[in-house]
């Protein structure tokens, strides 16, 4: 039996990046089959198939799943002109092409997930599929009760409204508070920029888990494989959602056709 797989899934699983963006690949041409160009996104191909982006040949890598504590001054990219340190150089050891889901900006630290399942990444990190990141943040002063309760009702930022969905404080340490925040979203930087809203300066700021990936002990630097259990947990929390996002979809077209059967 021969396996046929479809082409932007190919591409995603090569480590090239989510669906969507290699549908976006194809489309523009810059990938080909067996030295044709394609542009039909239904293509598929099978594993003898020898597939290029941009005329550099690809081959279907076995997926990997590594979780990682980044450290300040880490960045969550593949390449740096300047030379500084790369959340990749934490997994040397790993030989496919990996990329991190859901990048913490420079200064803070925490839950990392490297994979090479642009698939899943996609699905985890996208917005409309609203998987929750946790994190513990060290913030100046003493939020009131109306500062924690404007994080939950959102604050404007230049990307737009942006919201915890909860917070809680977790404790006092000198002149500053220990809080979680968990959001759904997580736009560039957004923690750090609600809290400057409310005149709270971040000293620290640490992401614990994505859904049910949590970071637990292990050390800061240090990667570990996600094991088997969390990995069909993390699937299933990103089909469920997939699942909940095509229902309501659903329910909105036929609002819309029954609207229009009813209007006069």
């Amino acid at each position: 039996m021969i396996f046929m797989e479809r082409l932007n899934k190919f591409l995603a699983h090569a480590g090239i990046g989510s669906r969507r963006h290699c549908e976006e690949l194809i489309v523009r041409g810059r990938v080909t089959v067996n030295g044709q160009v394609v542009r039909a996104l239904g293509t598929k191909v099978e594993a003898s198939d020898a597939v290029c982006v941009d005329g550099q040949p690809l081959h279907g890598e076995k997926l990997v799943y590594w979780l990682v504590n980044k450290p300040r001054g880490y960045l969550c990219t593949n390449f740096d002109p300047a030379g500084r340190p790369l959340a990749v150089d934490l997994v040397p050891h790993v030989s496919q092409r990996v990329y991190t889901v859901g990048r913490l900006d420079e200064d803070s630290e925490g839950l990392l997930l490297l994979t090479n399942d642009g698939d899943l990444a996609n699905r985890l990190m996208h917005p409309r599929f609203g998987v929750e990141k946790t994190y513990h943040v060290q913030v100046a002063g003493r939020p009131s009760h109306e500062d924690i309760e404007q994080l939950l009702k959102g604050v404007w930022l230049s990307v737009g409204h942006v919201r915890a969905r909860r917070v809680r404080r977790l404790k006092a340490q000198g002149e500053s508070t220990w809080l979680e925040i968990v959001l759904n979203e997580g736009k560039n930087r957004e923690i750090r920029r609600m809290l400057a809203r409310l005149g709270h300066k971040v000293l620290v700021l640490r992401r614990i888990a994505i859904g049910p990936l949590r970071l637990d002990k292990l050390r800061r630097g240090k990667a570990r494989r996600v094991t088997l259990e969390e990995l069909q947990r993390l699937r299933k929390l990103a089909n469920h959602r997939a699942t909940e996002n095509a229902e309501k979809a659903r329910k909105r077209t036929q609002n819309k056709k029954g609207d229009k059967i009813s209007s006069p």
